[in-house]
């Protein structure tokens, strides 16, 4: 019975300092793809522009970029999933670069091609 009761006495002791190490971390849902990517934008097919670059933010997973409709997330592998203004990406980062596909429409006339990206 002794042995039992110092057992549990143990077992609680580290349950209490495990709980409390876990409160001391702080919480963040920061992924690893967080940060501003330089996007370049290449048409192969159709009558949209040539080629467009910008600068997108990744803050959570989510991208987003100031003053567009962009959406979209990032998971932790890295795969790439975006909207921009009636277009579709998608693709796959990893480290400090990434690259896809895309495809749209301009005008009503189909539109595709590739990106590439990296983390400033």
């Amino acid at each position: 019975m002794r042995n039992n009761r110092i057992w549990f006495m143990f077992f609680a002791s580290a349950v209490t300092a495990a709980a409390a190490t876990l409160a001391a971390v702080p919480a963040t849902a920061q992924t690893p793809y967080d940060g501003l990517w330089n996007v370049t934008i290449v048409t192969k097919a159709g009558s949209c522009e040539p080629s467009t670059r910008s600068t997108l933010t990744v803050t959570d997973g989510k991208v987003s970029a100031a003053g567009s409709d962009v959406t979209g997330s990032i998971g932790r592998e890295g795969f790439v999933k975006v909207s921009i203004g009636g277009a579709y990406a998608n693709g796959q980062l990893s480290g400090n670069a990434g690259s896809g596909k895309w495809n749209g429409a301009s005008a009503g006339v189909p539109c595709s091609g590739r990106w590439e990206a990296s983390r400033q």
